[in-house]
């Protein structure tokens, strides 16, 4: 109880504080300009009920696909002397799945923007 006690009063720190600081401080000036929606870094055109395109996803999850690739890389390479010959094949065995995914994405069609 005193672990959830703590976090709870920490997340209403983190939460309200910034706030508060900020009405005391007098950086709180809401206009026109910040109150406006953000979205893709144009205005919305659309009604917000509309159906989204899925390849914004696809694309989406791909990006984040081929992030985490790139995060494992990282340390494979680092390690590379000390995993040796079963390493490399461990991730020569990755990367394939990887290129199969993609190009199966590529021929589904799924990264065409028209």
């Amino acid at each position: 109880m005193l672990f959830l006690a703590i976090a709870l009063a920490l997340s209403v720190a983190f939460v309200f504080l910034p706030m508060g600081v900020s009405r005391l401080t007098g950086t709180h000036n809401p206009d026109a300009e910040k109150l406006s929606e953000y979205e893709c870094g144009f205005p919305a055109f659309e009604s917000p009920r509309s159906q989204f395109d899925v390849r914004f996803y696809l694309v989406a999850i791909s990006f984040i696909i081929f992030d985490l690739e790139a995060a494992f890389l990282f340390p494979w390479a680092v390690t590379l002397d000390d995993t040796g010959v079963t390493g490399w094949l461990g991730m020569m065995v990755f990367l394939t799945i990887l290129a199969i995914g993609l190009a199966y994405e590529w021929k589904k069609g799924a990264l065409d923007w028209e």
